[in-house]
C-alpha cells in the first residue's frame, strides 16, 4: 500500500522545526508576529518530506489528505465568512456605534466596570481580542487621564473584557479552530464555556463594581458623548442570538453580513460596490489563519501517518493518571505551546489532534476539550508579555504602565482559570454534559 511508514519519535521532527522557526524568529526579531507562520509550517513540511519514511507518493497524498480534511475546510470557510462580517459590520459603523452606545451609558464612577462590559460585549460580536483593543484602547487611556481613574485598572479591565469574548465569540478564530478540531458543535462549546466564564465575568464585575468606590474619578471632566445610533449594532445582536440558537454558522454569519450591508447602503455608509470590496478585504484578512490552518492539518497527517501522534500521545499518557489529570495535561499542552509561539488560535490548531486522541483515550467529553482548549490558550495569551493583546496596550500608553502593574488588575483572567480548574476538579460540568445530548458535529 501506498503509505508512510512508521517513524516513531522521528516523525515528531516536523512539529518541532515549525514551533522552534516561529518561536527563533519571534525571538530573534523582537516580534512574535512578524515571520510568517505559513512559512514556519512550511519549513515543517519540507523537513517531513526529507525525514519521514516513505515514497514521495505517499508523503504527497498525506499532506492532502490533511489540507482537504472536511474538518479543515470547515474551519476554514468560517474563518472566510467571519473575516467578511467583521470586516463590513466595522466599516459601517458598527465598532464605533457600540463603543460610542456603551460610553453613554456608563456613569463616570463606574468606568473601569463599563469597560470590561464594553470591551466583552465588542469582541464577542467582532470575533477578536486585538480588535477590541485597538477600538477602545485609545479611548481607554484618554477617559482614564480625564475621570483620574487608575490607568492600570482601566487597562486591566480592558485585557479582560477582550479575552472574554476572544474565547466566548461564536466568530473568534480560537472557538473555530477548537470547535473543529475536535468535531463539536459551537452551540456546544458555548453552553460548556459559559458556565465556567461566566462566574468568572461576573465576579469581575463584582469586584469593578467595588473598586469604583476608591476611584475618585470626577464627573465633570469628561466630554459630552457623542451621537448614537442603534442600527450598525443590529446585526452583531443577530449574529449573536442566531448562533446561540443553534442555527447553522454558515448561514448565521452570511445573513449577519448581508444585514451589515443594508444597514450600511440605507444609511449611506456602505454603497454596493464598496460593500463587494469589503467582503473580499474580510476575506484577505484571513488568508494567514486560513493557510496556516489548511497547512498545519496537511503536516499533521504526515506526522500521524508516520506514527508520531501515538507516540506523542503515549509518552504524554505516562504522566497521566486518569480523567482530571488528562484534563490538566490538555491544558498544558495548550498552554505550553501558546507560550511558546504567542498565538492561541495557532496553539489549538498546533496541538488539536493530540488533544483529540488524550480527550477519547481518557473519556474526557469533547464539548468540555473543545472549551478547556480555548480557555486555557486564552488565559496564557492575555498574560503573556510578548502576546500581541499586551503589547498593543502598553502601546497605548507610550510605555508609561508596566505589565506587572497591568496583570495586577487583569481579574477576569485569574478567575476564569479559577473556575476552568474547578471545572477540572469538581464535577459541576460534568453532570451537566451528562444530562446533555451532544448536539451533531456539524458548523452548528
Amino acid at each position: 500500500m501506498n503509505q508512510l511508514q512508521p517513524s516513531g519519535g522521528k516523525a515528531l521532527i516536523p512539529f518541532f522545526v515549525f514551533v522552534l522557526s516561529f518561536l527563533g524568529a519571534g525571538i530573534a526579531l523582537s516580534d512574535f508576529y512578524a515571520f510568517p507562520s505559513p512559512v514556519a509550517v512550511i519549513l515543517g513540511i519540507i523537513v517531513a518530506f526529507v525525514i519521514l519514511k516513505g515514497s514521495v507518493q505517499a508523503k504527497v497524498d498525506a499532506l492532502i489528505r490533511g489540507c482537504g480534511d472536511s474538518r479543515i475546510m470547515t474551519m476554514c470557510l468560517i474563518y472566510l465568512l467571519a473575516g467578511a462580517f467583521a470586516t463590513v459590520s466595522k466599516a459601517m459603523g458598527g465598532v464605533d456605534a457600540t463603543v460610542n452606545l456603551g460610553l453613554a451609558l456608563v456613569p463616570i464612577k463606574f468606568l473601569a466596570l463599563g469597560i470590561f462590559l464594553l470591551a466583552s460585549f465588542l469582541s464577542t460580536a467582532t470575533g477578536t481580542s486585538v480588535g477590541c483593543i485597538v477600538a477602545l484602547g485609545p479611548i481607554v487611556v484618554g477617559l482614564a487621564e480625564q475621570s483620574q481613574t487608575p490607568l492600570p485598572l482601566m487597562l486591566g479591565s480592558l485585557l479582560g473584557g477582550a479575552m472574554f469574548g476572544d474565547n466566548l465569540s461564536f466568530i473568534s478564530d480560537t472557538t473555530i479552530a477548537a470547535t473543529q478540531s475536535q468535531d463539536c458543535s459551537m452551540r456546544d462549546k458555548f453552553k460548556v464555556n459559559i458556565l465556567i466564564a461566566g462566574p468568572a465575568a461576573l465576579l469581575t464585575a463584582l469586584l469593578l463594581l467595588l473598586a469604583a468606590q476608591y476611584t475618585g474619578a470626577l464627573p465633570n471632566l469628561l466630554p459630552a458623548a457623542p451621537a448614537i445610533s442603534f442600527w450598525p449594532i443590529v446585526p452583531y445582536l443577530v449574529v449573536i442570538i442566531l448562533a446561540i440558537s443553534g442555527l447553522n454558522v454558515f448561514v448565521v454569519l452570511t445573513i449577519g453580513t448581508l444585514l451589515a450591508g443594508l444597514i450600511g447602503f440605507t444609511t449611506g455608509s456602505l454603497p454596493p460596490l464598496l460593500f463587494s470590496q469589503k467582503v473580499y478585504e474580510g476575506f484577505t484578512s484571513m488568508i494567514e489563519i486560513f493557510l496556516l490552518s489548511m497547512l498545519t492539518g496537511g503536516l499533521a497527517e504526515m506526522v500521524r501517518g508516520a506514527g508520531g501522534i501515538d507516540y506523542l500521545v503515549s509518552k504524554i499518557s505516562k504522566a497521566i493518571g486518569g480523567h482530571k489529570s488528562a484534563q490538566l495535561g490538555m491544558g498544558a499542552l495548550v498552554s505550553g505551546t501558546n507560550s511558546a509561539i504567542a498565538n492561541n488560535t495557532v496553539s489549538i490548531v498546533v496541538t488539536g489532534p493530540v488533544v483529540k486522541e488524550i480527550s477519547r483515550t481518557y473519556g474526557v467529553d469533547k464539548r468540555k476539550t473543545a472549551a478547556l482548549t480555548d480557555i486555557f490558550s486564552c488565559v496564557i495569551q492575555g498574560l503573556l508579555p510578548y502576546g500581541a493583546q499586551i503589547l498593543i496596550i502598553i502601546g497605548f500608553t507610550k510605555n508609561t504602565v508596566s505589565f506587572a502593574a497591568i496583570l495586577t488588575y487583569a481579574w477576569y483572567l485569574y478567575l476564569l482559570l479559577g473556575f476552568t480548574l474547578l471545572a477540572i476538579f469538581t464535577p459541576f460540568v460534568d453532570k451537566y454534559l451528562a444530562r446533555q445530548p451532544a448536539a451533531e458535529p456539524s458548523a452548528s
